[in-house]
């Protein structure tokens, strides 16, 4: 497996794991109204959109070079 594509499956694992810890956090606040849980789900969320437009910008910097 090259570089590129350990890079791509880490993102790629990197974004699922966020959306999960922001819909987790997001859970937790609507049962307990905490402001801690808040921040955690909007901080991962923005997390999540962080890594979409990175991962976006290093596929198209590295279009030319192949997968293995």
């Amino acid at each position: 497996m090259s570089l590129k594509a350990f890079h791509i499956v880490f993102v790629a694992a990197s974004v699922i794991l966020m959306a999960f810890l922001s819909g987790w956090s997001f859970l937790a606040y609507q049962e307990t109204h905490s402001t801690e849980y808040l921040v955690w789900s909007l901080c991962a969320a923005s997390s999540v959109v962080g890594l979409v437009i990175y991962g976006r910008f290093f596929l198209r910097k590295l279009r030319n070079i192949s997968f293995l």
